[in-house]
């Protein structure tokens, strides 16, 4: 949604965040949505560095992290498309975590956001 400058006022015209304060339909609140609260976007970070991590590693790599939060997180993660959940048919049972295309998508964008962090915090 196109914000309109106001005549004479000096404000230029541009995109908004968001068309509402309530965020609805708004792409951002999506996004936020999905990879928003403490792990998720640790959980991707990983996951996209190592191409492919099974749980416990995951469990050891991410400082603080419960095993019910981990789970929790990564069953959104697996039914929002972000993550993809591989079981191998061995015995112990063997399950490995991978990025679909949708997440790596987000890897660019993440990346400027880090960028940004170490420039201003």
């Amino acid at each position: 949604m196109k914000e309109e400058g106001i005549a004479g006022s000096g404000k230029e015209s541009r995109e908004s965040l968001c068309g509402s304060l309530t965020g609805q339909g708004c792409g951002l609140k999506k996004v936020l949505d999905i990879i928003g609260g403490k792990w998720k976007v640790l959980i991707l970070c990983l996951i996209d560095d190592r191409g492919s991590v099974r749980y416990n590693e995951m469990r050891r790599e991410i400082f603080g992290i419960t095993s019910t939060m981990l789970a929790q997180s990564l069953r959104e993660m697996e039914e929002d498309g972000l993550v993809l959940r591989h079981q191998y048919a061995e015995m112990p049972v063997r399950v490995e975590y991978t990025l679909t295309d949708r997440a790596k998508s987000m890897i660019p964008i993440l990346l400027e956001l880090k960028a940004w962090g170490e420039k201003n915090l």
